[in-house]
Order: C-alpha cells, then sequence, then structure tokens
C-alpha cells in the first residue's frame, strides 16, 4: 500500500520478516500515527493478534504464519505454538488455516522465513487477482458502499474489498466509496478512509445506522470482506455486516463479498455453526480509557455477526465471481 511516512510516500505492507523480527504495522495507532513494532518470540505475535495491532482475516493469517516461523526459528514446541496462536482469536478461518499451512511446511522441513513469505505472497497474489475479477464490477461514475476495513492493512497488501475499488481507480474510473465508520473500534473510520486517502480516491466516513439511507438514495453495489465463509455460502464478517446485507436485497443492490478461497471453512457447514466471538464491554463503554456510558450499564459486543448466503450476490475469488451454489466447485 502507499503511505506517507517521513521519507514521503513510500510503499510499505502490513506485516513483513526482517531481521529475524515480525514487523507490522500498529493498526491501533492509526489514523494519528504510522508506527511499527516487532517481535521475536511467538507468544507477542499471538497477542497481537489478541489485541487487535494487527486486524483483518488475511493479514491475520500472514501474522500467524509469521509467529510459527518464530516458534520454529526459536525451538518452541510447535503443536503448543500452534494452539497458542490459533486461540487468539475465534472467527477468522484464515488464522487456522495459515497455522495449519505452516505446520504441514514446516513438517516437510521447509525453510521456516521462506514457508512464511510464501504464505504471505501468496496472499498478496490472491488479493490482486480479487482486484482483476472484481473491477469490471464497477462502472465510471459508481458508488460503492463498503464496511470495516478490508484494504491492504487487512490483508498485508492490497486489500479484498478494496481491492476490485483500487483497480477500478487506478483504471481511471471517477467512483465514490460510502465508508462506515464500523463502531466500536472504528475501523472503517480510522482504517479504510485513512487507506483510500492515501491513494487518493473519493469516499466519505458514514454513521453504521446511515447504510438504509444511502442505499436508498442511490448506491450501485456493496463489496465488503469477510472472516469466515461457511460450506454453503453463510459467512461471518464485522458486525453491521447483516443489516447491509438484509437492506441491500430489499433495495436490489448487489452485494459482492471479496475473499480469498482461504477464508472458505469447508469444515463448517452452516453459519450458525461459527464461533462468533465476543470482545470486552469496554470497548462499548469507553473511549480513549474515559467512560461514556453510565457507570453501571452493561453492554454486548460481538465482533461479527453471520450472514445467510441468501443474501450474497457473488462472492470475489481468486478464481472469480462465484454464486454462493458454486463456491464447493474451488475444491476440484
Amino acid at each position: 500500500m502507499k503511505a506517507k511516512t517521513e521519507k514521503g510516500v513510500q510503499d510499505v505492507k502490513a506485516v513483513w520478516f526482517e531481521d529475524g523480527r515480525v514487523v507490522m504495522i500498529d493498526q491501533r495507532k492509526l489514523p494519528g500515527r504510522l508506527e511499527f513494532v516487532s517481535f521475536d518470540n511467538y507468544p507477542d505475535v499471538a497477542e497481537s493478534i489478541r489485541n487487535m495491532t494487527t486486524r483483518g482475516a488475511p493479514s491475520i493469517g500472514a501474522t500467524a504464519a509469521y509467529g510459527m516461523c518464530l516458534a520454529a526459528l526459536n525451538g518452541d514446541d510447535l503443536d503448543r505454538a500452534a494452539k497458542d496462536i490459533k486461540a487468539a482469536r475465534p472467527t477468522a478461518y484464515d488464522l487456522f488455516y495459515a497455522v495449519d499451512y505452516m505446520v504441514r511446511a514446516l513438517g516437510e522441513n521447509t525453510d521456516p522465513v521462506e514457508a512464511a513469505d510464501s504464505y504471505a505472497q501468496i496472499i498478496i497474489d490472491k488479493c490482486l487477482a480479487i482486484g482483476r475479477y472484481g473491477e469490471p464490477l464497477i462502472k465510471d461514475g459508481a458508488k460503492v458502499m463498503t464496511h470495516c476495513n478490508a484494504g491492504a492493512l487487512a490483508t498485508v497488501d492490497v486489500g479484498t474489498a478494496l481491492a476490485p475499488i483500487r483497480a477500478a481507480h487506478d483504471k481511471g474510473k471517477n467512483i465514490f466509496v460510502y465508508v462506515s465508520e464500523t463502531r466500536p473500534r472504528l475501523q472503517g473510520m480510522q482504517l479504510t478512509s485513512w487507506e483510500l486517502l492515501q491513494e487518493g480516491i473519493d469516499h466519505a466516513i458514514m454513521p453504521d445506522g446511515a447504510s438504509g439511507h444511502f442505499l436508498r438514495e442511490g448506491v450501485d453495489l456493496i463489496i465488503l470482506g469477510a472472516d469466515r465463509i461457511a460450506a454453503n455460502g453463510d459467512f461471518a464478517n464485522k458486525i453491521g455486516t447483516f443489516e447491509k446485507a438484509v437492506l441491500a436485497k430489499e433495495l436490489g443492490v448487489p452485494f459482492y463479498v471479496a475473499a480469498p478461497i482461504s477464508t472458505f471453512d469447508f469444515n463448517t457447514p452452516r453459519g450458525e455453526d461459527i464461533k462468533i466471538e465476543y470482545r470486552s464491554e469496554e470497548e462499548m463503554t469507553q473511549i480513549s480509557g474515559v467512560r461514556i456510558a453510565p457507570e453501571g450499564a452493561r453492554a454486548l459486543n460481538p465482533s461479527f455477526d453471520m450472514t445467510p448466503a441468501g443474501y450474497v450476490t457473488g462472492f470475489i475469488t481468486e478464481k472469480g465471481i462465484l454464486a454462493p451454489n458454486e463456491i464447493r466447485r474451488v475444491l476440484g
């Protein structure tokens, strides 16, 4: 992704391996500061996933791969490392996919750094393909709505939902993006908007609750990401996705999910079988450590919701655009 640094505008990745350490953008500091953190042991990498230093299913997967890389280099128990890293967050399937990928690669005596770098590059290549397949869906003058962050920060580089948007922009199409703020962690406001500003893509942040208002006013399509897609096409994504899907179907707006095949969990039959992560009440009741809710009030804070496949127009993958009833053909 392009980012304005002290050295000017540079191409940077969300996470990478350098000099024996896992280096990543600290996404908790954006958009105010672009800061990098690094770790030399897998427990700290697992904690970076848990505390959302790194976010987005594919970036979480790449981070997990690098965590397993460190475990191998440091001589740690790989079974324990795999278990600990998988426990960092329960919903995003790329996390599990990446750990299993590394277990297989390390079992074949592949160099740990080579294996993890290869995994990260595979994700980038898949996102580029998602951009190529999704770009024709976005016509010149289109208004696109997205939710949460499914850009380069969430996917090592390029993005899933933002990949077709970037590709359309690079082809000179005049487009406008509605960016949901995405409470309570504000990934849309703080991360997606920041990325679009770096790329010079016209957009505006909107309250999550304004989705219906703007969809009725003339949004051409919705493109967003996914954290886990069940075998039947039901999928989990950031909380607030389900409402957009229902409204889009009611108003006749095409609803696309952009995700690599690594996000598909064919061992999970239906969306009801996806474990939904609940995070701390303080994410809801506090802002920057200051309580904004009444003392004594409780909060419910699901990080994701599940959207049934019937609301999905198509899945934009590295193998093309698939209808929900076509996704099993990627197993062939």
